[in-house]
């Protein structure tokens, strides 16, 4: 019997991939273009990693270099500016997602576990209006196994009465690391976990 559901934001609730993905082309834009394509296919691969970890990723895996923290958080302040004006649109909320948010936030007890930037994922929960379906939101650069125990630390949730719902892998690492169970959606790599999500109308939890 779940009671608890954690939810991932990009590509869950809101359909940003693309946003994302064209805001690290820009931001990396003065670099070889082989290089720029390494990021984009990465950013793709890996929804639910944080712009932190990818910035870092760019430089010390593709570019082969070392880079602080102060300049990785400079980079994704900069990453956030690019982005920002495309991301409060709220046609790119998943509609469907959205709607079983606000059928059903009263039955279960809904938390966000993203690897969104906290300050601009409680920005946009707001902006969007969401915030009230939520008991929390949290976002990176705390990576999301770290968010997750957290949440199940803080309220004393039961792990078997738990589940994430992700569009990632690091969704599903999450969920592992933590034991609770996992719910795929959006992404049909992850049917292979065996609880996937085809349409939200249909799901029996």
């Amino acid at each position: 019997m779940i009671k608890t559901i954690l939810w991932d934001f990009d590509g869950v609730i809101l359909d940003s991939m693309k946003i994302k993905g064209d805001g690290f082309k820009e931001l990396f834009k003065e670099y070889d273009e082989k290089h720029v394509q390494l990021i984009e296919k990465y950013h793709y691969e890996n929804g639910g990693v944080s712009r932190f970890e990818k910035i870092k990723y760019f430089f010390n895996s593709v570019l082969g270099q070392e880079i602080s923290k102060k300049i990785i958080e400079e980079l994704a302040f900069k990453f956030a500016t690019i982005i920002e004006q495309k991301l409060y649109d709220k046609s790119n909320l998943i509609e469907e997602t959205v709607n079983f948010i606000k059928k059903n936030y009263k039955k279960y007890n809904f938390h966000i576990v993203s690897g969104a930037e906290h300050n601009e994922l409680n920005e946009l929960c707001k902006y969007f209006e969401l915030s009230k379906y939520f008991k929390s939101i949290d976002g990176s650069p705390t990576k999301k196994d770290i968010l997750v125990k957290n949440v199940l630390k803080k309220y004393e949730y039961k792990k078997e009465e738990t589940a994430l719902i992700g569009d990632a892998m690091t969704d599903y690492n999450a969920s592992a690391a933590n034991e609770i169970k996992f719910y795929g959606f959006n992404n049909s790599d992850l049917k292979k976990f065996g609880n996937y999500i085809d349409r939200f109308e249909d799901l029996k939890l």
